[in-house]
């Protein structure tokens, strides 16, 4: 029998082993990321913060032009400052988003990317024209597709007075006519605390021909003043803590989406014009005594809504039940219905009108809470809130009717009392084809709501809780009903 075969190295194959050990060596060393195409190293990049983003120029002489390729720009003065409590300096603050805007503005003048989004927040303050024709610059001789500022004033709304409010109103425009390409390519703006002039709106929406989203934080032209909205492409738009005595939706072709929240008429705040496409309505409002009961078939015109959001911030209910004939031309496609903040002295069956009106509703979803009531008796005469009980006028006698398209209720704040019981029994007897309710217990409130702390939950938790709460509901007599309790 031969020797068994050993293949041994020569001297060849010894040193062939240790040049490759030394590439393998090499090779973990190079910089792979680096080496990657143009493309995928941006997607990478566009997932980081633009301030991380702009840190990887010091990598390598390749990383050095990450800044100039970037597809997606957001520069806000929040990263650095605390908004909401306005304690930095402004112009401290703009200084800062004014040397981020030209390190990453102006290092793009020889770059052939496209700036995808850039999005700008900054206060109307020192600065705040140099930020703006720097972006008027690049906007002229660059490729930007959509333009999105949010433009903040140095006062909050609470500390804001009327002097203020003109004061900054004529701030704005001299800003605009400062950067006017801004202007005519912006897709978002994001304005508060402004009183303009009479003409000055309508120049806005003449100049921001691009504009698809507007939102107006406590603006105005004057207190109780007037506003007509005429615009080709704005889909969506929010007018929150509104001083206007109306506003009037004239031609807004395109607009889908609506926002009006805390006004001041007493009458009807809006009007609805040419609107066709509108969808999805939100309206919230603190109501005093004095304020209108809206009537919605009328309030809401010839709009056809599928989405619609009530809030009546733990006060009184300022909707006015009808007729259900008279509700179907307006929530003939509504799908979706959130009655939110509705106080806990409030009855609910007062709701099951917009249910009978609502032919073709799926969902249905029932907030209430206390949170956001004034309790001092004396604070609430003096703001002239409602003295009797916030539901006095939303008085509903429902008829022997049922619905075949509910498939959903939702009872945010659930409490194991009669008044719920009653509710869910009446709407699992209507809606015929109900198919899931689900029962929230209150969510945590702010530090803030003293209310809350003060009362005892009621929430079925214990497993013989819930099955207490199961039985008042005959749920035997609903075998594919299904009943969900969500802490």
């Amino acid at each position: 029998m031969g020797k068994p075969f050993v293949k041994g190295l020569s001297s060849y194959n010894r040193w062939s082993s240790i040049a490759m050990l030394e590439d393998d060596e090499r090779a973990l060393q190079r910089d792979w990321l680096s080496n990657l195409p143009d493309d995928m190293l941006l997607n990478i990049i566009d997932r980081l913060d633009v301030a991380d983003a702009v840190r990887t120029s010091i990598l390598s002489r390749r990383w050095k032009e990450i800044p100039t390729m970037l597809s997606k720009i957001l520069i806000m003065v929040g990263s650095t400052d605390n908004v909401q409590e306005r304690t930095c300096n402004a112009a401290w603050a703009n200084a800062t988003i004014l040397g981020a805007t030209r390190s990453l503005l102006e290092s793009r003048s020889t770059s052939s990317y496209t700036i995808h989004r850039l999005c700008m927040q900054f206060f109307l303050a020192d600065g705040a024209i140099k930020i703006g024709q720097t972006v008027d610059k690049t906007i002229a001789t660059h490729k930007v597709g959509f333009t999105e500022f949010t433009i903040l004033t140095v006062k909050e709304w609470k500390r804001c007075s009327p002097d203020y409010m003109l004061a900054y109103g004529r701030q704005l425009m001299i800003f605009i006519h400062s950067c006017p390409n801004v202007f005519a390519c912006l897709g978002r703006l994001k304005l508060e605390n402004l009183s303009l002039g009479e003409s000055d709106f309508p120049e806005i929406f003449r100049l921001c021909k691009g504009l698809e989203f507007l939102r107006l934080d406590n603006c105005d032209m004057g207190y109780r003043s007037l506003i007509a909205v005429e615009h080709p492409r704005l889909r969506e738009l929010e007018i929150v803590r509104s001083n206007f005595e109306r506003v009037d939706l004239n031609w807004l072709p395109e607009l889908t989406t609506l926002t009006f929240s805390s006004w001041i008429s007493l009458h009807d705040p809006l009007s609805f014009g040419y609107i066709p496409l509108l969808h999805t309505v939100s309206l919230s409002n603190t109501a005093l005594s004095s304020h209108k009961m809206l009537k919605l078939s009328e309030f809401l015109g010839k709009a056809t809504i599928s989405n619609l959001h009530l809030g009546f911030e733990s006060e009184k209910i300022w909707v006015k039940p009808e007729d259900p004939r008279e509700l179907w031309q307006v929530f003939s496609k509504l799908r979706l219905l959130n009655l939110a903040a509705i106080s806990a002295e409030c009855d609910l069956s007062w709701t099951l009108f917009v249910l009978q009106g609502a032919p073709s509703l799926e969902e249905l979803c029932i907030r209430v809470c206390d949170c956001l009531g004034i309790w001092d008796e004396d604070l609430r005469k003096k703001l002239a809130y409602s003295e009797e009980r916030k539901d006095v006028d939303a008085t509903w006698e429902a008829s022997d009717f049922k619905h075949h398209n509910l498939s959903v209720l939702r009872i945010f704040g659930f409490q194991s009392e009669v008044k719920f019981v009653d509710y869910i029994n009446t709407v699992m007897e209507t809606a015929v084809n109900l198919k899931d309710i689900y029962l929230h217990e209150k969510p945590v409130c702010e530090e803030k709501c003293a209310y809350s702390r003060q009362q005892g939950g009621r929430f079925p938790k214990s497993r013989k809780q819930k099955i207490l709460v199961m039985n008042s509901l005959d749920m035997h007599r609903h075998p594919l009903l299904r009943l969900h309790f969500q802490v």
